[in-house]
């Protein structure tokens, strides 16, 4: 299979290459000069230069691809057929291409290729190519091996594109993609001593999965059927779950502050008003001390939350990776009153003593609000640990 893929894309490749039909000629691309030449010629059936490249280009090519093809038939192999197959497809798709600007001429020199049909040899081709996939796919399937099945997957589907008329085909290409399939169930393993509510857990599987899924991996949150054997297990340990008790605390603050308290005339020595340049009278703001004293309360509570991320396989049974994940969570919330003259209190201050202590959040509620980091620890530990699960 991969000799036909690679075999399949260099032939798109021979074709779309840069320079000038000559270039490609010289550096030995033929396909390449042909079909640049081609492209050439369709504008000016006169262009001397690019009728010589094509005639040479051309009869190299064919002669390359006859004795490629004598090769592979002598040569026996049945995996053979489908390089065989084509071979023969792209002869054709070039004598149809140089078709479209032939006959031409050169001085004297008439150019034309004689027409081949190579519809029978491609259709033998194609089906012995077909019966090798298929008869290839059904000695893979005594492997018992996900690469044994995904390799046979791959066989049969190439037989029905080249055949299709094989029996039991469809069935077979479900059957080895199905067993081919790797499976990696996800699950929450607490073995704290907090029983979590259900919300928490299925909170903490809500995770983008599908686009971990890969065309032989599948990842699932829950069991799908009894029947569906998984063979890999990201098991997520809730280990330590640590709730600290409900904490109140107070501090206490003098303020003392400096505040604007009316104004004073200036006087001179005379005691009387002084006024400025435009006759008004002089005056001064005054001040005065204050102070006040803010006695803050604070409510404090925090959890903090241990586990790993384990990465199992079922055949062999074996961990292949673990890595640790945590999460905390805080709660903080302050109120005050004020002792002395408000005056003395900044805004910020001032606003803390309208608020009131309020209820502590359950233990419970505190392990909730850590869900949202632990999810991203066991999303970062499952993308990092992709490559062990084949």
């Amino acid at each position: 299979m991969k000799k036909i893929l690679l075999f399949s894309f260099i032939i798109p490749i021979l074709f779309s290459g840069c320079g000038s039909p000559k270039k490609q000629m010289q550096s030995g691309n033929y396909d390449g000069a042909i079909y640049k030449a081609v492209e050439k010629l369709r504008k000016d059936r006169s262009d001397t230069k690019n009728i010589e490249i094509l005639d040479q280009s051309y009869r190299i090519a064919l002669e390359q691809d006859n004795e490629r093809i004598r090769f592979l038939k002598m040569e026996g192999k049945p995996d053979n057929w489908d390089e065989i197959y084509l071979v023969y497809k792209k002869m054709n798709d070039r004598q149809s291409i140089v078709r479209t600007v032939l006959p031409l001429q050169t001085g004297t020199k008439t150019v034309n290729f004689p027409y081949v049909d190579y519809m029978e040899e491609m259709i033998i081709a194609k089906k012995k190519a077909a019966d090798y996939y298929y008869a290839h796919g059904q000695e893979l399937l005594s492997s018992k091996t996900k690469d044994g099945y995904r390799q046979a997957y791959y066989e049969f589907i190439r037989a029905k594109e080249y055949a299709g008329d094989y029996q039991g085909i469809d069935d077979l290409i479900y059957e080895t993609k199905y067993m081919g399939m790797s499976r990696v169930i996800v699950q929450v393993q607490n073995q704290s001593h907090i029983n979590f509510p259900p919300e928490f857990q299925a909170d903490l599987l809500a995770l983008d999965l599908p686009r971990l899924n890969t065309e032989w991996i599948e990842y699932h949150t829950r069991q799908l059927d009894e029947d569906v054997e998984y063979d890999y297990i990201v098991s997520v340990n809730i280990k330590i779950v640590a709730v600290s008790p409900d904490n109140t605390f107070e501090r206490d603050t003098l303020i003392k502050r400096e505040i604007e308290d009316g104004f004073q005339y200036v006087l001179d020595a005379n005691s009387n008003v002084m006024r400025d340049t435009l006759g008004n009278n002089i005056k001064v703001k005054k001040y005065k001390s204050v102070q006040c004293a803010l006695i803050e309360s604070v409510q404090e509570k925090e959890c903090h939350i241990e586990g790993d991320v384990e990465v199992l396989s079922f055949n062999p049974s074996k961990i292949l990776k673990k890595d640790p994940i945590s999460a905390e969570s805080f709660f903080e919330h302050s109120s005050a009153r004020a002792i002395g003259d408000i005056n003395a209190l900044l805004p910020a201050e001032r606003a803390k003593t309208s608020s009131k202590p309020v209820p502590f959040p359950s233990d419970i509620e505190m392990v909730i609000r850590c869900s949202e980091a632990l999810k991203m620890g066991i999303n970062a530990a499952i993308q990092q640990n992709k490559r062990f699960i084949q």
